[in-house]
């Protein structure tokens, strides 16, 4: 069994795992897969941010005031293309006012190797919860990459969830960035020959999109 190292956070709530199984059940259509992405997604989010710094306010309420907390931090959401953008919306649904940025790596399917060929970040990731978004941590190539850049633009507070993860990548994350906490429902078995995750969930995106 794999050991979980402490920069790894299962979440481990019923509704996760109910949207977890559907995701994974190869007969689920890809309308039914979105929605279960979202459920999932807006947990994990909501999990990955439960420490965010909060700031105290008092509203007024149709019959007086009331004492309140708002987020007192500035979040970053950043999707790892094109998977990623499968998690965006959930996500801008719980921070609707977050910033977003694009990270966009192709994955070469021999040598497994991540390139990048895309990126738009916002200012200020220093002063910002950095949110990374990426369903599959597989070989952690592409996390590590991504993870990189992140921290080459400045980000110092940076969190990563996933969906599903492989002892491998949460490992190769671990080695070159023990910094960042990894939120995911479930830490899988092992990667294939291809690279893929067992038992997982399959290809993602292909699923998400519907081009199987």
């Amino acid at each position: 069994m794999y050991i979980l190292p402490v920069p790894v956070h299962i979440v481990d709530h019923p509704l996760v795992h109910d949207a977890l199984v559907t995701l994974r059940d190869k007969r689920t259509p890809p309308e039914h897969f979105r929605r279960a992405a979202t459920r999932i997604s807006v947990m994990l989010a909501a999990e990955a941010l439960r420490d965010i710094p909060t700031r105290a306010v008092t509203v007024e309420t149709p019959l007086g005031p009331a004492p309140g907390e708002r987020t007192g931090a500035e979040v970053v959401v950043v999707p790892v293309l094109r998977a990623g953008l499968g998690m965006l919306d959930a996500v801008l649904e719980l921070v609707p006012d977050a910033r977003v940025g694009h990270i966009g790596l192709q994955r070469d399917e021999a040598t497994a190797v991540a390139s990048q060929y895309y990126r738009k970040l916002p200012a200020r990731l220093d002063a910002s919860y950095v949110l990374m978004i990426d369903p599959m941590l597989a070989t952690g190539g592409s996390a590590v990459a991504a993870l990189d850049l992140l921290q080459r633009e400045g980000a110092r507070i940076v969190r990563m969830i996933c969906i599903v993860a492989a002892p491998e990548g949460v490992a190769l994350v671990e080695r070159h960035h023990p910094e960042v906490a990894i939120y995911t429902p479930v830490v899988d078995r092992e990667l294939n020959a291809h690279k893929y995750i067992v038992p997982g969930l399959g290809d993602f995106g292909d699923r998400l999109y519907g081009t199987i």
